[in-house]
């Protein structure tokens, strides 16, 4: 698996060791052909690195803010969290050391109860609640800061989604792709090149002209995202997802993050 996040330095060491091995041995199996590859982005609105620890020590996952009554909720994947969620910084629109909307910090967490008790990928998600803060003597909320998708349920097979991502790293910048939705044993899919580790949790966008972006997947569900480059899954949101982000939107009691296990790959 090349898409789990880390915590700490040296695990991020052991991790790229190990990510580096997973790309060698994922080059056996061949990407469908014309599977496109991610390029480079400018800032992306709402869209942000997950960092661990100090910006200097590096990011690990993605994450994006999604609407909420409060204005104050990220949506990652579950398997990114540990613990109470808290003391996660998140920078959105983070370019190449920048944090052009500032950085922030998530309080706690909430997760579906059969990721809680069995690590179902079918609900490998999570909401991240985050503290605001006071900026030219008011206090503002991050969506009010970065703006925020709508949360939508999972898209059909041939959708067209765009992927904004953030590779695990420093000083750096973001990955875009859009290409087609397809599934894969239930799971939501992506084929393009370039998802490496630090892309778990970023978001599925579901654009249509004149309406409002969707997210309507995070990389996660199978194999934790994935264990090729090229090829990306996500759970399927339902009302599941739904109800989960219910209890956030209303601040209910939150949750309790277990260690993710394997990624199976």
């Amino acid at each position: 698996m090349i898409k789990l996040r880390t915590t700490t330095s040296v695990v991020l060491l052991v991790t790229a060791v190990v990510g580096l091995t997973s790309i060698t041995a994922a080059a056996d199996v061949t990407a469908p052909p014309g599977t496109p590859t991610a390029v480079a982005s400018g800032r992306v609105r709402a869209v942000g690195p997950l960092f661990f620890g100090d910006l200097a020590e590096g990011h690990s996952c993605s994450a994006s803010v999604v609407h909420s009554l409060r204005y104050n909720l990220v949506l990652t994947a579950a398997h990114c969290i540990s613990g109470t969620g808290a003391g996660i910084r998140f920078a959105p629109g983070y370019v190449n050391g920048t944090t052009p909307w500032g950085v922030w910090t998530s309080t706690r967490v909430w997760l579906d109860p059969s990721w809680i008790s069995s690590q179902d990928p079918q609900h490998d998600f999570a909401f991240l609640q985050i503290a605001p803060q006071r900026i030219d003597g008011r206090v503002v909320n991050v969506e009010e800061v970065a703006g925020a998708n709508l949360l939508g349920f999972a898209p059909r097979s041939g959708a067209t989604v765009t992927g904004p991502a953030y590779p695990a790293g420093v000083n750096d910048t973001p990955i875009t792709c859009t290409t087609t939705i397809i599934y894969t044993s239930g799971y939501p899919t992506f084929n393009c090149h370039g998802y490496v580790g630090g892309t778990s949790g970023s978001p599925f966008l579901l654009a249509r002209h004149g309406r409002p972006t969707f997210v309507v997947g995070v990389i996660g569900g199978l194999h934790q995202g994935g264990c090729y480059d090229w090829n990306s899954f996500s759970s399927a949101f339902s009302i599941d997802t739904y109800r989960t982000y219910l209890r956030a939107l209303l601040g209910r009691a939150a949750d309790i993050a277990p260690m993710p296990g394997g990624d199976g790959c």
